[in-house]
């Protein structure tokens, strides 16, 4: 049996306010945090579900950050490759029309100085800095100038120019993740995109009865081969041809050495693995591991496979020379060279572009339904609360107000 007393209304008063206070506070707690659920106990089940969205969310941002860049990126190198194309284009015309016999020998000189120009021009682009001021085309040395500039005197010049274009950059290994388990290739290296013809390194050491005596690798293009004790060059040459290497190797048939050439234009990078057998000097391929970043070629090696400026500065050379007869084959088959290689990695490029495009538009759609979950299960409806907080103030002042009416006056009332 309740007792009825007295102060069973300030009670009941006093209770019913506090219940409003409550809900005017978790409204305004709502509003601050945005969202239905700002404590994960008001609803368990749906702040679960929503910690995942929210979650999945984070990453799809972080994506779509990842394929922006990229296509800043991939659209600054694609611009470069597509101006070294056009200035291939004028070398291509400049070596037809100085293959036709119709210009004196000083004439063809001064085409050379127009080449030579355009070969300083060329040298500029592949030092570019991408957009986020590192260098565009050194790989994965992106603050080492990929291209050095060797200057001499040049016959029939008369002046110091450009004697050869070495590169200092590395591969290009690095990617960039555009979904869950999903990279893109973000760099394009000079050794790729700057060079001409298929690269051939002939060992003159006869390798017949060679062993391996310690396990170690070696690297192709970054790529790691492994070798074990006992090894000989055939199984050294299969190896090589199931590594995945950009390469071919076989046994030259005269000198019993190996062979290694590669299969797409682009400098070809060789060393041995640090504190293992030392195989690729063993067989006559290298003098040692890279300088520099520049690959050490045996010195009894022939090696050949020339860069896009090596095509350029054979063409200059010819045309100071008045070597029409050299300009109209090789001058100008060195520059076709140059063109398909530099024409195959703008559309690996552009390859590339399109699919970032399409990973944008996949995480775009994404990003607004995941939004729509999210909302779903947590979201902040602005006009519901500005509703459910007017009814509760109006309800808040209604108890006020009923109070002030029903409540006894107290001594207070008497003493004023």
């Amino acid at each position: 049996m309740t007792r009825v007393s007295t102060s069973m209304p300030v009670t009941d008063a006093q209770i019913s306010l506090r219940r409003k206070e409550v809900d005017i506070y978790e409204l305004n707690l709502q509003h601050q945090k945005e969202t239905r659920i700002p404590r994960l106990s008001d609803d368990p089940v749906a702040a679960g579900q929503a910690v995942r969205f929210d979650s999945y969310l984070t990453r799809l941002n972080r994506f779509e950050k990842n394929v922006n860049f990229a296509m800043d990126h991939l659209n600054s190198a694609h611009d470069n490759l597509l101006t070294a194309n056009d200035i291939l284009q004028r070398l291509r015309d400049l070596s037809v029309q100085a293959a036709h016999g119709l210009y004196s020998q000083e004439d063809l000189k001064i085409m050379a100085m127009e080449v030579n120009q355009l070969l300083e021009e060329l040298v500029k682009i592949s030092n570019m800095l991408g957009p986020d001021t590192k260098q565009a085309f050194a790989g994965d040395k992106v603050f080492t100038e990929p291209f050095r500039i060797v200057e001499g005197n040049v016959e029939g010049a008369g002046e110091v120019m450009i004697t050869r274009v070495e590169y200092r950059g590395a591969g290009a290994t690095r990617q960039i993740e555009i979904g869950d388990n999903m990279f893109l290739e973000l760099d394009i290296s000079g050794a790729q995109a700057f060079w001409a013809e298929k690269m051939k390194i002939f060992s003159s050491v006869n390798a017949t009865d060679y062993r391996v005596q310690q396990a170690g690798a070696f690297f192709i293009n970054d790529v790691e081969i492994d070798v074990a004790v006992g090894d000989t060059l055939p199984s050294i040459v299969a190896k090589i041809n199931d590594s995945g290497a950009p390469v071919k190797a076989y046994i030259d048939i005269d000198s019993r050495g190996l062979v290694i050439e590669g299969t797409m234009a682009e400098l070809l990078r060789i060393e041995d693995k640090v504190g293992g057998a030392s195989v690729m000097r063993d067989l006559g391929i290298i003098a040692g591991n890279m300088q520099n970043n520049a690959p050490n070629w045996a010195v009894s090696a022939r090696v050949s496979g020339g860069s896009l400026f090596d095509m350029v500065i054979r063409l200059r050379d010819g045309m100071l020379r008045g070597d029409q007869d050299f300009i109209g084959s090789q001058g100008i088959a060195g520059i076709d060279l140059a063109i398909n290689n530099i024409n195959y990695r703008i559309a690996d490029l552009s390859s590339r572009k399109e699919r970032a495009e399409f990973a944008g538009s996949r995480l775009n759609s994404q990003i607004q339904n995941t939004q729509k979950m999210l909302a779903r299960e947590a979201g902040f409806d602005l006009a519901q609360y500005a509703m459910q907080l007017k009814a509760a103030e109006g309800a808040h002042q209604s108890i006020l107000a009923t109070s002030a009416r029903l409540l006894p006056m107290s001594l207070l009332n008497f003493l004023r």
